[in-house]
C-alpha cells in the first residue's frame, strides 16, 4: 500500500456494493496487519492526509457532485478508522469509544432533546464545562484567520458578549471603514501610517466577520463564493477581449473596465 491509499483522488462512477461500518473497521484492521505501508503509520505520520482529505471533502461539496462527495467522505472516514485502529493497538481507545464519545457529546449539546428539555447555547455550556484559561483555548493552531475570527466571536457570544442584532456590527463596519479612510490621503491615495493601517484593516475584517455571523453567514464561505465569482468574471473578460482580437493585459484600465461591465451585463441578461 502506498500513500495514495491514504489520500486518493480516484472516484468510482458506479455505486459500490453495500457495506457496513463494521466491514470498514475490519478492513482497516486487516490492512494494519498485512500491508507494509499501513502497518508503520502513526498518528503523527497520518496528519498530512487528514488535512488533505478534509480539504478534498470541502472541494467536493463546492462541486456539487454526489459521487465525488461520496468517495471523498470515504477517504476522510478512512482517516477516522486509521487513527481509531492505531489508538486501539496502543490500548488507548477504540472505534466504539469514539462513537460513544460522539453520542455523549451530542446528547450534552442537545439537552432539549435528550435531557431536561431546556435549550441552551452550546458555547455557554462549553465555556461553563471547559473552564478555559483564554478565549482561544482548544481552537486549532492552524485554523484559517476568517474561521478563527468567527469562532472567537461565537465563544464570546456564548457568555453574552455580543450585539443584540445585526445593526450593531453593521454600524461597526461603517465606523471601521472611516478609520481606514482616515489613514489614506484623499488627494493622492498614499498611506499615511502603514502599521496603523494594517491594524485598522484587521479591525474592519473582524467587524465584517461579526456582521456575517449575526446575519447567519459564514465569512469564509462568503469569501469563497466571491473568489469564485471573480475568477469566473475575469475568465469571461479574457474571452470577450480575445474575441475582439485583444489581450486583456495590454489594455488600459478604462478598456478593462469596459469588459468588466460587459461581463456583469451578460450575467444579468443570463
Amino acid at each position: 500500500m502506498s500513500d495514495d491509499h491514504a489520500s486518493s483522488s480516484d472516484t468510482t462512477a458506479a455505486t459500490p456494493a453495500p457495506r457496513s461500518l463494521d466491514d470498514a473497521l475490519a478492513l482497516m484492521r486487516d490492512l494494519r496487519a498485512r500491508c507494509e505501508w499501513d502497518r508503520v503509520q502513526t498518528h503523527a505520520s497520518l496528519r498530512p492526509y487528514l488535512i488533505e482529505e478534509a480539504h478534498e471533502v470541502d472541494d467536493a461539496i463546492a462541486q456539487g457532485d454526489d459521487a465525488v462527495l461520496r468517495d471523498e467522505l470515504g477517504d476522510l472516514f478512512l482517516q477516522v478508522l486509521f487513527h481509531s485502529v492505531v489508538a486501539e493497538e496502543r490500548g488507548a481507545f477504540g472505534m466504539q469509544d469514539v462513537a460513544g464519545a460522539l453520542i455523549a457529546k451530542m446528547h450534552a449539546r442537545h439537552p432539549h432533546l435528550y435531557g431536561d428539555g431546556v435549550k441552551r447555547s452550546w458555547e455557554s455550556m462549553k465555556a461553563a464545562k471547559a473552564k478555559r484559561s483564554t478565549l482561544e483555548d482548544g481552537l486549532p493552531a492552524g485554523l484559517p484567520s476568517l474561521h478563527r475570527a468567527h469562532r472567537l466571536q461565537d465563544r464570546a457570544a456564548g457568555v453574552g458578549f455580543d450585539w443584540p442584532d445585526a445593526l450593531g456590527p453593521l454600524a461597526k463596519v461603517r465606523e471601521e471603514v472611516e478609520e481606514v479612510a482616515s489613514l489614506i490621503d484623499p488627494a493622492t491615495g498614499a498611506v499615511t501610517n502603514q502599521d496603523a493601517l494594517e491594524a485598522e484593516l484587521g479591525d474592519l475584517l473582524f467587524a465584517v466577520v461579526n456582521l456575517c455571523r449575526k446575519t447567519g453567514v459564514h465569512g469564509a464561505l462568503a469569501l469563497d463564493r466571491t473568489n469564485a465569482k471573480f475568477v469566473r468574471r475575469y475568465a469571461t473578460m479574457e474571452r470577450l477581449a480575445q474575441a475582439d482580437g485583444k489581450t486583456l493585459s495590454t489594455l488600459t484600465l478604462d478598456e478593462q473596465d469596459h469588459y468588466w461591465d460587459a461581463v456583469k451585463a451578460e450575467e444579468r441578461a443570463g
